[in-house]
């Protein structure tokens, strides 16, 4: 198209038009996240992180034959320490024979509860009337569980699991939230417990994003005086290279950004680079999506742009133009 057809403002120049004005506050990161990280992972960390990694793949793999409430609190573990992503189709195959082979009805509430979960978060139907056999003849929890503080935190867990119209998972919500309360307040929950409370009271599993929630269960892990040192070691050590890597994405993609000079050109537009990279990390952190956190972290800063300019900057008559242009 030649530039006689183009089409163009009939009121005057830029300068003249009354702009909309939207004051953003500008980028609290400066350029901190600019520089690539110092940290060199040496050829001896990662064969130290393939041995351990190693070592626990084993660990899932006997598993099969140990008692159930041990292998669900393995599998758990190793989930809330931010692995498990190393481990999908061992873990699958435990949880896939559990879901065969393992429910009885004199299960406790605390295996009865975690199992429950991890099925479901495993996407494989488990019915909610597991609940039932811990209400007493009235349709209410039974107040013996009140004592039982491990298996209230799990049952609170699986209930923020719970689909539309599961009653029963509605009233353990709020029955465990009245009783851990209470028990939290009573001062009487020894360490790591309590702080597991505290934090679930706060935000449940369900509700977590899972590099967030790994680094605090890593932080509780170390002061489990029952803690699996091989696990804790690898899930230290993997938490730490994910970091460098995240960092070092973080490095190229703000250069990426400063490279465009956006802060001269679009000075009306907002920065918020690292904002949408962990919200990215939110969705998918594994090293194996790195290309698609950096795709997804630029498109989000075009897409940031563009809506700024319709919304803080651009004239009517000009949004019409670039819609047309679109």
């Amino acid at each position: 198209m030649s530039s006689s057809k183009l089409p163009s403002s009939t009121h005057g120049s830029i300068s003249n038009q009354k702009r909309p004005t939207a004051k953003f506050h500008p980028c609290v990161w400066g350029d901190i996240f600019l520089p690539s990280p110092t940290t060199n992972v040496d050829a001896k960390t990662k064969l130290q992180h393939e041995e351990l990694k190693e070592e626990v793949r084993r660990m899932i793999k006997v598993v099969m034959d140990d008692e159930l409430l041990y292998k669900l609190r393995l599998i758990d573990t190793i989930k809330r320490l931010g692995v498990s992503y190393h481990f999908e189709r061992e873990i699958e195959e435990v949880l896939l024979n559990i879901y065969e082979h393992d429910y009885k009805d004199d299960q406790t509430l605390e295996t009865t509860s975690l199992q429950f979960r991890l099925l479901r978060e495993n996407g494989l139907g488990v019915p909610c009337e597991w609940f039932h056999k811990f209400k007493d003849d009235d349709g209410n929890f039974n107040m013996s569980l009140t004592s039982d503080v491990k298996g209230l935190l799990e049952l609170y867990e699986a209930s923020h699991l719970r689909v539309h119209g599961e009653d029963i998972l509605e009233e353990a919500l709020g029955f465990t939230t009245t009783h851990l309360g209470l028990a939290k307040a009573s001062g009487t929950i020894e360490y790591p417990l309590s702080a597991l409370v505290s934090h679930a009271l706060y935000q449940s599993i369900r509700r977590g994003l899972p590099r967030l929630e790994a680094k605090r269960f890593i932080s509780i892990y170390q002061g489990d005086a029952s803690q699996n040192k091989t696990l804790l070691k690898f899930a230290e050590l993997d938490f730490n290279l994910l970091q460098i890597l995240h960092r070092e994405e973080l490095s190229k993609i703000s250069r990426w950004k400063n490279g465009l000079d956006l802060a001269t050109k679009l000075p009306f537009a907002r920065d918020r680079l690292v904002e949408g990279y962990v919200w990215i990390l939110g969705v998918y952190f594994e090293p194996q999506y790195s290309f698609a956190r950096e795709i997804l972290v630029k498109t989000m800063v075009i897409a940031s742009i563009m809506d700024d300019i319709y919304d803080a900057y651009g004239t009517f008559e000009e949004l019409q133009l670039l819609t047309n242009a679109i």
